[in-house]
């Protein structure tokens, strides 16, 4: 991509966190991001796109969803004390490594989960999940 390319498209910003009550909220959060990341998605240059939860008590999780529409969270080593909580509302097992894999399904519970404790909220292009197939 070119240098004048990439300067015209839109860099999303962080947003502050609004505390999501129920259920509803967290969909009609969760369905307003898709349709912005797929927005964004509009040349083969962006071909990564994740949300990136800054974390009240330190730390980031990466979000995005694969081809299949399961989830990859990509967790800061700042942010390890979350694990619990995710496994809590996902129900998967600290996999005692950076990357998860959570089943699609399990979105909302997880945004739910996380709600109190997540800062500011913002769209990330080119997020690098490094990681081995799961």
């Amino acid at each position: 991509m070119n240098e004048a390319a990439e300067n015209a498209r839109p860099t999303p910003r962080e947003r502050p966190w609004i505390s999501l009550n129920t259920t509803y909220d967290v969909e009609a959060w969760i369905d307003n991001n898709n349709r912005e990341m797929q927005g964004l998605v509009t040349t083969p240059e962006v071909a990564s796109v994740a949300i990136c939860f800054r974390l009240e008590a330190g730390g980031e999780i990466f979000l995005q969803t694969n081809g299949e529409g399961d989830i990859v969270l990509d967790v800061t080593p700042e942010a390890e004390w979350i694990a619990p909580l995710i496994s809590a509302a996902t129900g998967v097992a600290d996999p005692e490594r950076r990357f998860w894999a959570v089943p699609g399904d399990r979105l909302t519970e997880l945004v739910f989960g996380l709600n109190s404790l997540i800062a500011a909220s913002r769209i990330v292009l080119g997020h690098h999940f490094r990681f081995r197939k799961f």
